[in-house]
């Protein structure tokens, strides 16, 4: 019933954009009407549903536990007190755990890039006065301190979810099937939501049309005809809220991501893509935007400034570990959080002095023609948490400046 009422309300969204004044007042008022037998249905629920005062969780637990893993006494005892500890999760946290199992399993991720995937996956409420990804890093913490998922210290501080709870959260993402992780290409339940293709070597399976959440991985990049195949998943998967590519070698995005209004995460790294579509200026709810090792020269297009709730723009050149030329006009995305890999030249330093919510700023390649302009403006940035600064090399001076 509640996955009903989700379609019902992605559905309205989808069909109310660019709906006139009248048309849109009157599926509106529809709308409202649908959504009131919706809440009678499920009080209707809720009053038959019997009240169990003394549930056998263990049994069932037990039963679980041993339908999908090879029975081991002596683990079981572990493994049954690892399942209370996720049973008695809030809601919010048990997928947050399951979205880590997909995410960082396959894909690595710090944990700030799991907070951002977490915020657009819509996994964490908003409430007034207090940031999502705030929240995001308080969920995380709270499953570092059960020790659900660790840290690893290293030179790119990842984190992982350890043993046991790696292997638990496989078993129930099976038997809910809410969440798929495989490496072939099976057929996508219509209860899946999120979805992880990893190491991927031929071509993209076609999906549901409610997927969530799409995450692609492949070993040595994707075949050119999965260029087809991609734009077919887009054409389907209308709700998408979250897309992923890590190491697909795709040249380009077709033109159908433009008519993913849901989506809030886009993510393409090590590919061969040198500039986005111009469709890209519809994501209106975009809020992350992660370019990273992109092809050589990539160009950020003006349609960028339309993303008006970005709040995430990460970019990386691979070549000399340059630069990536941003829009003028940039100042416009007052929501920016994150903002790396730019240049600052041309004008773009001064306008960062405004970009008063930016928590996390890289800027490579400062020379002296604007050295002093991104000072006054940084000395602006109250919110400032991480700083990067990488100075322009004299060998390249006059190839690129």
């Amino acid at each position: 019933m509640l996955r009903q009422a989700e379609r019902f309300a992605d559905d309205f969204i989808i069909r109310a954009y660019g709906q006139t004044k009248k048309d849109r007042k009157d599926f509106i008022a529809e709308f409202g009407k649908e959504l009131q037998n919706i809440n009678s249905r499920v009080s209707e629920i809720l009053n038959r549903r019997p009240r169990v005062e003394n549930p056998p969780m263990l049994e069932e637990i037990q039963l679980f536990l041993r339908s999908n893993f090879v029975y081991d006494e002596e683990k079981e005892t572990d493994l049954v007190s690892c399942m209370l500890n996720y049973i008695h999760l809030p809601y919010d946290l048990k997928l947050s755990l399951l979205y880590c199992r997909v995410f960082i399993g396959r894909y690595g991720g710090s944990k700030d890039g799991v907070v951002r995937v977490l915020v657009a996956a819509g996994l964490v409420q908003e409430k007034p006065g207090e940031l999502m990804e705030d929240k995001a890093h308080e969920n995380i913490e709270k499953l570092i301190s059960l020790r659900m998922i660790e840290e690893v210290k290293n030179d790119w501080d990842h984190f992982k979810v350890p043993s046991p709870y790696f292997g638990l959260s496989l078993g129930v993402i099976k038997a809910e099937e809410f969440f798929i992780s495989s490496a072939e290409s099976p057929i996508i339940s219509p209860m899946a939501r999120h979805v992880s293709f990893h190491d991927a070597d031929n071509t993209i399976p076609n999906t549901n049309s409610f997927l969530h959440s799409l995450f692609v991985s492949a070993k040595d990049g994707l075949l050119e005809a999965s260029s087809d195949c991609l734009r077919n998943v887009l054409h389907n998967a209308k709700f998408l809220r979250v897309l992923y590519f890590k190491n697909t070698q795709l040249k380009s995005l077709p033109d159908e991501i433009g008519k993913l209004v849901h989506l809030r995460y886009l993510g393409v790294r090590h590919s061969n893509i040198t500039k986005l579509p111009e469709s890209i200026s519809n994501l209106r709810n975009l809020q992350t935007l992660d370019i990273y090792w992109s092809g050589c020269e990539f160009e950020l297009s003006n349609g960028v400034l339309n993303l008006t709730q970005l709040r995430h723009l990460k970019m990386f050149e691979p070549l000399n570990y340059s630069e990536v030329r941003v829009p003028q006009g940039i100042s416009r995305l007052r929501n920016l959080q994150t903002l790396e890999g730019i240049y600052a030249g041309s004008g773009i330093a001064k306008e960062l002095g405004v970009m008063t919510q930016l928590r996390s700023l890289e800027v490579r390649c400062v020379s002296d023609d604007h050295a002093d302009e991104l000072y006054f403006s940084v000395v602006k940035l109250s919110m400032l948490r991480k700083l990067s600064l990488t100075v322009e090399r004299e060998r390249r001076r006059g190839s690129y400046h």
